[in-house]
């Protein structure tokens, strides 16, 4: 009976610890199969943001001429225009071309470090793409639009609007220094086309909205020539960005560069 009652446990036992072999390789398998599924979620999610980026300019070396025409209540409309060299999204410089009387004040971005230099002052000064430019444009508006490197974007939901489908995504700056801390982005699903953003500080407070609008092909793609910036805090008050005359260029790494920016044309 001893005997019989040892050998009835050690089964037991040899079952308990085949139990606990198989639980314990079945519940990583979940928790993998949870992570690939939360993953390919964000991998959606930074590919749409990815082809919405491509959309707006192009991922090669390019120049855009930038209008900016801003206007508020009772005040008369102020007209900024801007050249813009930027390549692959990263590397930008910025002209001021109006007013005349601050022409040869540049804006140079590299990745996300910011200066501009001015003609009276002999040592470029740093400042942050959240700071103001003109009117409701940041200056991460003008010399950075790269939403896929600045943003860990997740994939809010589907929504209508008229006849057409949206996806809406929620994009939260990598770190503090990026344009905008969090972004709530509507992008057309049939071809990802951008049509509209929300901006929010860091205390998640509304600072203002963007339409993409006014769609025409640059080269080779339809690209949103008009964006309409409003400010969410005082109404009435907006900027319109309007961009042309873009063309590709081959910009050598040397053009995003301090010492090279006064031979700029």
């Amino acid at each position: 009976m001893e005997i019989m009652i040892i050998r009835h446990l050690g089964v037991n036992t040899a079952l308990a610890l085949l139990f606990a072999i198989v639980l314990a390789c079945a519940v990583p398998a979940r928790a993998a199969e949870s992570v690939s599924q939360t993953a390919g979620d964000d991998a959606e999610a930074r590919q749409i943001v990815e082809k919405a980026d491509q959309v707006r300019f192009p991922s090669d070396g390019f120049q855009v001429d930038v209008s900016i025409t801003t206007t508020g209540s009772g005040q008369d409309a102020e007209v900024r225009k801007y050249r813009v060299l930027s390549k692959g999204n990263t590397n930008s410089v910025v002209m001021v071309t109006e007013p005349a009387s601050e022409r040869g004040q540049i804006l140079l971005m590299k990745g996300r470090d910011l200066w501009v230099f001015m003609p009276d002052v002999s040592q470029p000064i740093r400042l942050s793409l959240s700071q103001r430019l003109t009117g409701q444009v940041a200056n991460g508006d003008l010399a950075r639009a790269n939403f896929a490197a600045d943003y860990n974007p997740r994939l809010l939901r589907s929504e209508k609007i008229g006849n057409e489908e949206y996806h809406v995504l929620e994009l939260i700056g990598v770190d503090r220094g990026v344009t905008y801390q969090r972004v709530l982005y509507w992008v057309r699903t049939k071809d990802f086309w951008p049509f509209r953003a929300e901006f929010y500080s860091l205390s998640n407070r509304l600072l203002k909205t963007c339409k993409y609008e006014n769609f025409k092909t640059m080269e080779g793609k339809k690209r949103p020539t008009r964006l309409v910036m409003e400010d969410a805090l005082r109404g009435g008050e907006q900027s319109v960005l309007e961009y042309g005359g873009m063309k590709l260029r081959d910009l050598p790494d040397k053009v995003f560069t301090k010492d090279y920016l006064k031979k700029l044309d």
